[in-house]
C-alpha cells in the first residue's frame, strides 16, 4: 500500500509550503497583523457608496415660460446630448424662469468623463442658432455626489428667537466645520433677514419718484469707494470715500430726488425696516421651532468617527450654551451603521461558534482547530485585499463574510479529513500531509473555481442595482479565493507539524489547574476594573470544563458510535437504492419532485417582492395643497395634520398595553446610569422649501403649497418587539378622509438598498401639446382613482397642473407711440410684486440685502398694480408717467401646467403612487393593469388612442423586469462556465452532466420551502441565493464523483485491468457505495456548517457578544434591518442546500451508477469499441 501512495500525486505548492515552514509562519503573522489593521482601517457604512454617472444641469432663463425654455433651449440641447455615446436616459424640466436637465450615463463613463461630454454637448448646442443666445447667467453643470446628503442633522430649539438660536447655530457650524472629515454644514429653519424698503405708491406718485430713482439713489449712495494714492510729504496716502451705511435707520434720511429746490427723502415715500424676508419655510422640532444643521462629510471620510468628532465638539459647545436650549440629533447615520454593522459582526460570531461546534462533533477539537483557522485567516486576507482596493465595511461586505462561513471550511474539512485518514493508516506526518493535499488539491481547486464561477457574472451586474450589490460577489469571490489559499498553503503545514492521531491522554488534575489559572487571572483582571478581559477569561475558563466533562465525551459517542451507525445506515440504504431499477425510479421520482414544486408554486403563488419590504426607521408624511397656496395656509394645515398623528401616537397602543407610542421607552441601567431610548425618537416639521416628495421628481423654487413631517424612530433592537410598519398603517388609516380631496397627503418610509422608483409608475406620451397631453394623463389619473383599488396611494402626477396665471397682452403699438416697451412694464411690475435686491448693508460681519417694492397695501391687488405709473424720460427730454393699464390691452386669469417634462426627447406626463403598508405592490400593479384594460375599451381610452397618445408602465416594474432578466441570464451563464470547468476538470460529459443535474434539482428545495413557510419570493434577493446556491452544490457533487472515480481508478491498478477490460457492474457499484460512505462526512460537514452559517440572519435570532463579555447583557432580539434585508437570500440557501444534500449523498450515487449502466448498454447495443473508461 505504501509504494502504491508513493506513487500517488503531490500538489507542487503545499509541498513547497511544508518544506519552508518559517516562511508560512511569516505569512501568518502577516495576515494577522495586516488583517487587523485593514478591519480597523477600513471605513464604515450602512451601504456602499456608487458614484453614479448622472450629471446635472441648471439653465436659468429668467422671464420665459416653460414652453419657451422647451424650445430654445431644451430640445437644441437634447439634440447635442443625443450625439452622445453611453447615455441609458435624458430628462428635462422647464419650468417658469429656468430649465433643469438630468443625464443618466451607462456606469461603465465615470461621472469626470460624464461631466465632460455633457460640457462639450453645452457648448456645441449653445452655437447653435435654435438655442437662446441671451441667457443672463451662465448654465451650470454638476454631478451627483453621495458625499451631498446629511450624515447627521444637528437640532438647536428652545424658548428662544431664532436669531439667537442661529448665532449659536453659527459657533456650531464653524467648530464642526474644522473637523478633517467634515465637508460642509448647512444651516436650515432659519429666516433670512433683509432690509426692505416698502414704497408707498401713491406718496411716490405724487413726488414723481420712481423705482429707479430710489434704486440709483441707494446705490450711488451705499458705496465705498478708493479714489487713488495722494503723495503727502513723500509718503502715498491712499484715499478712500466710505460710504456704506454704518446703521439701516440711515436710508431714511436718503435724498432720492432734488427738484425745485425741494429735497425728497427716502421716509417720504417709503418705510425701511430690518427684518425677516418674506417666509419661505417652516421648521419645528416637536412642535418646537428648529434651527437645523445639515453635517456632510468628506468623500473617503469614516461616518462614524466623523460623527463621534462632531458630538465631542458639539458636547464641549453645549456647556456654554443656555440650560433649557435643546440640542438634539437626528438623522445620525452612524447610530444605523454601528447597530446594522455591530448585528452583522455579531452574526459572523454567533456562525462561527455553531460552525466550529458541529466542526467539533465531527472531527474532535483538535482537528476541528485546523479547519476553523480558515476562517478567520480567510478573512484576514480579504481585509488586506478590500482596504488596499478602497472598498469601506458596509453591509454587503458583512454579509457577504457571513454567507461565506460555512464554505470557507469545506475546503479545510476536506483537506483535514483527508490528511488524517492518511495518518491514521500509519504514514508520517509530513508525507501523510503531501499525498493527502496532494489527493484533493484540484478537486478542491475545481470546486472552489465553480463556486467563484457562479458568482462571476454578478460581479458584471449592470446599472445602479449592480454598482450597489457587485460587493457581495466581489468580496465572495475574495474571501472564498483566500479560503483556497488557506488550505493549501496554512493549512498543510499546521497539520505536518501539529496534528496527532492518537488522542492525548490528560488528567482531570490538568484540567482542574487549567480552569483554576484562567479564571484566577479573570477575576484579577475584573478587580482592576479591565471588566472585558476578565469577563472573558471566566467564559474561556467556563469552556474547559464544559469540552472537559461534556463536550469531549460526547465527542468521543458521537464519533465513535453515532457516525459509525449513519455510516453503515447510508451505506445499507446505498446498497438498497441502488438495486434493480430502484435508481431509475429514484430519479424519475426525484424529477418529479422538481416538477411539483413549480406545480405548487404556481397554485399556491408565493408574494413576489422586488426589493425586502423593510420596517420603516422614518417615517415621512408629505403634504401637497393646490398650487398656489399661501405657506401660511400650508403651515397651519400642516399643524392640524401634526395633531392627527400625535392622536395616533398618544393613543394606546392595544387594548391589553395601555401605554402609548410615545409614552414606550428602552430602559438601560449600566454602572449605575439609566439611559432611556424613547420609542419616538423625533418629529421634524417642515413647511414651503425643500420639502417635496423625491419620488414627484426634482422640485424647484419655491414651494409654499408643500410640507413634510417625519417621525423618527429608534433603533431595531430598542423597540422592545413594536413593529413601525403597524405605526405607519395606523398614521395612513388616521389621516385617510380626514381632509379636504384637494389637498394630497403621502405617508411613506425610507428606502433600503439602492434608489427605487414608486411601485406604480405609468408614462403618458403623444401629442404635439403640452396641454392636451397633462389631461390625458388627468383622464388615466381619474379613471384609476375611480377603480377603488385598496391599499393603493392617492395618484399624482410629475406635473404640477391647474396652477393659477394671470395673462396679460400689452397693446405693443401703443406702448411703443408713448415710449414704453414691454421690457420695461414687465420690470416695473416684477419690482412691485416680488421686489428687487438693489444693494447690500452690512450688519455684524454679514452681508443683508436691500430690497425695494411696494408695500403690502398696494401689491395684493391686481387694479393697484396695473394703476402703478411707469416713469421715464422720452427722447425729448420730457418726463413722463404713463399708468400700465393704459396700455395693457387684455388681462386672462387661467390654469395652466407650472412645468414642461420630457423624457428621451418626448413629451411625457407620470402618473405614479405608492402603496400602502401592508400591501403588495405586484398584485396593487395587476389591479391597476386590469383597470387600465378596461379604460383602453372605454370611449375614453379609445379616443385616446386615436388621438395618437401612448401609456407604459416604468418604475419599479421596468426594473423588476429588468433585474430579474439580467438574473435569469447570469444563472445559465453561471450553470455554463461551472459546465466548462467541470469538463475541463473530468475530461468527459458525464460527470459533469451528474453535478450540474443537482444544481437544477436543488430548485425543488427552493421552491418547496418557500411555498411550505410561505415566505416572499424577493426578485433581488432569492434569485441572488438560488444563483450563489449554484455554485455552492457543485462542491460536494465534486469531491463525491472525483473521488469515486478516484476508487474505480485504483481498483483497476489492483486487478491490472487494461483499457478495453471494463469494471463489472457490481464492482462499479462497491466503488459508488465506498465512494459515498467515505465522503458522507465532508457532505454533512459542509452542508451543515454552511446552512448554521446563516442561520443568525434566517432565524432573525441577534446576540451581542462583545455586550455579553463586556456586560454579561447579551442583549437578544429577534429581527432588525439586516434579518429584513438578508433573510430571502439565506432561506433561498438553506432550503435548497437541504435538499441539495439528500441529492448528493441519494441522487447523485443513483445516477452515477445509472448513467454508468446505460452506457455500457448503448456501447453494447452500437457495438462500438470500448478503449476507454466510461
Amino acid at each position: 500500500m505504501k509504494k502504491q501512495i508513493g506513487q500517488w500525486r503531490e500538489f507542487g505548492l503545499s509541498s513547497v509550503s511544508v518544506n519552508n515552514r518559517k516562511t508560512v509562519y511569516l505569512i501568518i503573522l502577516i495576515l494577522l497583523i495586516g488583517g487587523l489593521t485593514g478591519y480597523q482601517n477600513m471605513p464604515r457604512e450602512s451601504f456602499p457608496q456608487i458614484q453614479v454617472p448622472e450629471i446635472y444641469v441648471n439653465i436659468p432663463y429668467p422671464g420665459n415660460s416653460p414652453e419657451i425654455i422647451t424650445d430654445k433651449i431644451i430640445k437644441p440641447f437634447e439634440k447635442e446630448l443625443n450625439k452622445l455615446k453611453g447615455i441609458e436616459k435624458i430628462e428635462a424640466t422647464s419650468i417658469q424662469d429656468f430649465g433643469v436637465l438630468k443625464i443618466e450615463f451607462d456606469f461603465a463613463i465615470t461621472p469626470k468623463e460624464a461631466k465632460r461630454a455633457v460640457e462639450e454637448a453645452l457648448s456645441d448646442a449653445r452655437s447653435t442658432k435654435s438655442f437662446a443666445q441671451d441667457l443672463p447667467v451662465e448654465p451650470t453643470i454638476q454631478e451627483i455626489d453621495v458625499n451631498e446628503f446629511p450624515i447627521i442633522n444637528i437640532n438647536l430649539s428652545g424658548e428662544y428667537p431664532v436669531d439667537l438660536l442661529k448665532e449659536k447655530a453659527e459657533i456650531i457650524k464653524d467648530k464642526v466645520e474644522a473637523i478633517a472629515e467634515i465637508n460642509a454644514v448647512e444651516i436650515r429653519g432659519v429666516q433670512q433677514k433683509k432690509v426692505k424698503v416698502e414704497i408707498r405708491k401713491y406718496d411716490a406718485e405724487a413726488k414723481n419718484v420712481s423705482f429707479s430713482d430710489i434704486e440709483g439713489a441707494i446705490q450711488g449712495e451705499n458705496t465705498t469707494i478708493g479714489a487713488g494714492n495722494l503723495k503727502i510729504d513723500g509718503i502715498d496716502n491712499f484715499i478712500i470715500i466710505e460710504g456704506k451705511f454704518k446703521d439701516y435707520n440711515d436710508l431714511r434720511d436718503l435724498v432720492i430726488k432734488h427738484e425745485d429746490q425741494d429735497n425728497v427723502y427716502l421716509r417720504d415715500v417709503a418705510d425701511v425696516s430690518f427684518t425677516d424676508a418674506d417666509t419661505t419655510s417652516y421648521a419645528r422640532q416637536n412642535g418646537q421651532p428648529v434651527v437645523m444643521l445639515d453635517v456632510k462629510k468628506r468623500a473617503g471620510g469614516n461616518i462614524i468617527n466623523a460623527i463621534d468628532q462632531l458630538k465631542a465638539v458639539v458636547e464641549d459647545l453645549k456647556n456654554s450654551f443656555p440650560d433649557d436650549m435643546s440640542l438634539t440629533y437626528t438623522n445620525d447615520q452612524s447610530v444605523m451603521i454601528r447597530s446594522q454593522i455591530s448585528n452583522l459582526e455579531n452574526s459572523i460570531v454567533f456562525g462561527v461558534i455553531l460552525v466550529v461546534f458541529v466542526l467539533l462533533f465531527f472531527l474532535g477539537l483538535r482537528n476541528a482547530l485546523f479547519v476553523g483557522i480558515a476562517i478567520p485567516f480567510s478573512m484576514f486576507l480579504s481585509f488586506i485585499l478590500l482596504n488596499a482596493a478602497g472598498v469601506s465595511l458596509n453591509i454587503m461586505v458583512l454579509f457577504s463574510l457571513v454567507l461565506a462561513l460555512g464554505m470557507l471550511v469545506d475546503n479545510g474539512i476536506v483537506v483535514v479529513e483527508n490528511v488524517y485518514r492518511f495518518m491514521d493508516e500509519g504514514y508520517p506526518a509530513i508525507e501523510a500531509t503531501k499525498k493527502g493535499v496532494g489527493e484533493v488539491a484540484w478537486p478542491i481547486i475545481a470546486s472552489t473555481a465553480t463556486t467563484l464561477a457562479a458568482f462571476v457574472p454578478l460581479a458584471l451586474w449592470p446599472g445602479i442595482i449592480g454598482e450597489f450589490m457587485q460587493y457581495l460577489p466581489i468580496t465572495l469571490i475574495i474571501v472564498l479565493g483566500s479560503s483556497l489559499f488557506v488550505a493549501l498553503v496554512i493549512n498543510p503545514v499546521l497539520l505536518a507539524v501539529l496534528m496527532k492521531v492518537e488522542n492525548e491522554k490528560t488528567s482531570n488534575k490538568r484540567f482542574i489547574r487549567s480552569f483554576i489559572l484562567i479564571t484566577s487571572i479573570g477575576i484579577i483582571f475584573i478587580f482592576l476594573g479591565i471588566q472585558s478581559m476578565g469577563n472573558l477569561l471566566l467564559i474561556i475558563g467556563g469552556l474547559i470544563l464544559l469540552n472537559r466533562y461534556f463536550l469531549f465525551p460526547s465527542t468521543g459517542w458521537f464519533q465513535n458510535k453515532l457516525l459509525p451507525k449513519i455510516e453503515a445506515g447510508y451505506q445499507r440504504f446505498l446498497k438498497w437504492v441502488l438495486h434493480k431499477k430502484r435508481p431509475v425510479w429514484i430519479i424519475i421520482g426525484t424529477f418529479m419532485t422538481l416538477i411539483l414544486s413549480f406545480i405548487l408554486t404556481g397554485v399556491f403563488p408565493p408574494k413576489v417582492l422586488f426589493f425586502p419590504e423593510n420596517q420603516p426607521n422614518y417615517i415621512n408624511v408629505f403634504v401637497e395643497l393646490p398650487v398656489g397656496t399661501n405657506i401660511a395656509q400650508t403651515n397651519q394645515t400642516t399643524l392640524e395634520i401634526k395633531k392627527e398623528i400625535d392622536e395616533v401616537l398618544n393613543s394606546p397602543i392595544s387594548d391589553e398595553d395601555t401605554l402609548s407610542y410615545y409614552e414606550v421607552a428602552d430602559i438601560e441601567i449600566y454602572d449605575s446610569i439609566i439611559t432611556t431610548t424613547p420609542f419616538v425618537s423625533s418629529i421634524i416639521e417642515q413647511v414651503g422649501k425643500g420639502t417635496s416628495d423625491p419620488n414627484a421628481g426634482p422640485s424647484y423654487g419655491e414651494t409654499p403649497h408643500k410640507s413634510r413631517i417625519t417621525v423618527s424612530f429608534c433603533e431595531f433592537s430598542h423597540r422592545k418587539g413594536l413593529n413601525t410598519s403597524s405605526v405607519k398603517s395606523e398614521i395612513e388609516s388616521a389621516l385617510m378622509g380626514k381632509f379636504h380631496a384637494d389637498i394630497t397627503i403621502i405617508v411613506d418610509k425610507e428606502q433600503n438598498g439602492p434608489p427605487q422608483k414608486p411601485p406604480v409608475n405609468i408614462e403618458v406620451t403623444g401629442g404635439t401639446s403640452y396641454g392636451e397631453l397633462t389631461k390625458k394623463a388627468e383622464k388615466i389619473q381619474q379613471f384609476i382613482s375611480n377603480g377603488n383599488v385598496n391599499g393603493l396611494q392617492k395618484l399624482k402626477l410629475d406635473v404640477e397642473i391647474n396652477k393659477a396665471e394671470i395673462q396679460i397682452e400689452i397693446d405693443r403699438e401703443y406702448a411703443k407711440r408713448v415710449g414704453l416697451s414691454t421690457g420695461q412694464i414687465a420690470q416695473s411690475l416684477r419690482t412691485s410684486l416680488f421686489g428687487k435686491d438693489v444693494s447690500t448693508y452690512n450688519y455684524k460681519e454679514d452681508d443683508y440685502d436691500i430690497n425695494i417694492r411696494f408695500n403690502d397695501t398696494y401689491r395684493t391687488n391686481l387694479n393697484s398694480i396695473l394703476q402703478q405709473k411707469v416713469m421715464f424720460m422720452n427722447n425729448r427730454g420730457q418726463k413722463l408717467s404713463i399708468p400700465i393699464s393704459a396700455v395693457v390691452k387684455e388681462v386672462k386669469e387661467v390654469n395652466k401646467h407650472a412645468a414642461v417634462v420630457r423624457k428621451n426627447l418626448n413629451n411625457t406626463v407620470t402618473v405614479f403612487a405608492g402603496v400602502q403598508e401592508g400591501f403588495n405592490p405586484n398584485e396593487i400593479i395587476n389591479q391597476v393593469k386590469e383597470l387600465l384594460i378596461q379604460f383602453d375599451e372605454s370611449a375614453e381610452g379609445l379616443s385616446f388612442s386615436n388621438d395618437g397618445y401612448q401609456y407604459k408602465f416604468t418604475g419599479q416594474m421596468e426594473d423588476q423586469q429588468k433585474e430579474l432578466s439580467f438574473l435569469s441570464t447570469a444563472l445559465l451563464v453561471a450553470v455554463f462556465l461551472i459546465l466548462l470547468i467541470l469538463v475541463t476538470q473530468f475530461n468527459a460529459f458525464s460527470s459533469p452532466v451528474i453535478i450540474l443535474t443537482s444544481v437544477v434539482l436543488s430548485l425543488a428545495g427552493v421552491f418547496l420551502g418557500i411555498v411550505i413557510s410561505r415566505n416572499d419570493f424577493v426578485i433581488i434577493m432569492t434569485m441572488i441565493g438560488i444563483i450563489s446556491l449554484a455554485g455552492i452544490v457543485v462542491n460536494n457533487a465534486i469531491v463525491l464523483v472525483d473521488y469515486t472515480n478516484l476508487i474505480r481508478r485504483r481498483k483497476r491498478k489492483e486487478l491490472n485491468l487494461n483499457m478495453e477490460i471494463l469494471l463489472s457492474n457490481e464492482e462499479v457499484k462497491a466503488a459508488v457505495i465506498e465512494g459515498g460512505k467515505t465522503r458522507l462526512r465532508p457532505v454533512l460537514l459542509t452542508a451543515i456548517t454552511t446552512i448554521l452559517g446563516l442561520f443568525p440572519l434566517a432565524s432573525g435570532l441577534n446576540i451581542d457578544f462583545f455586550s455579553l463579555v463586556k456586560e454579561w447583557d447579551p442583549k437578544i432580539f429577534f429581527g432588525g434591518d439586516n434579518v429584513i434585508f438578508f433573510k430571502p437570500m439565506s432561506l433561498a440557501i438553506i432550503y435548497g442546500l437541504t435538499f441539495a444534500t439528500f441529492l448528493t449523498l441519494v441522487v447523485v450515487p443513483t445516477m452515477y451508477y445509472t448513467i454508468y449502466r446505460f452506457k455500457i448498454w448503448l456501447f453494447q447495443k452500437m457495438k462500438w469499441n470500448i478503449k476507454i473508461e466510461l
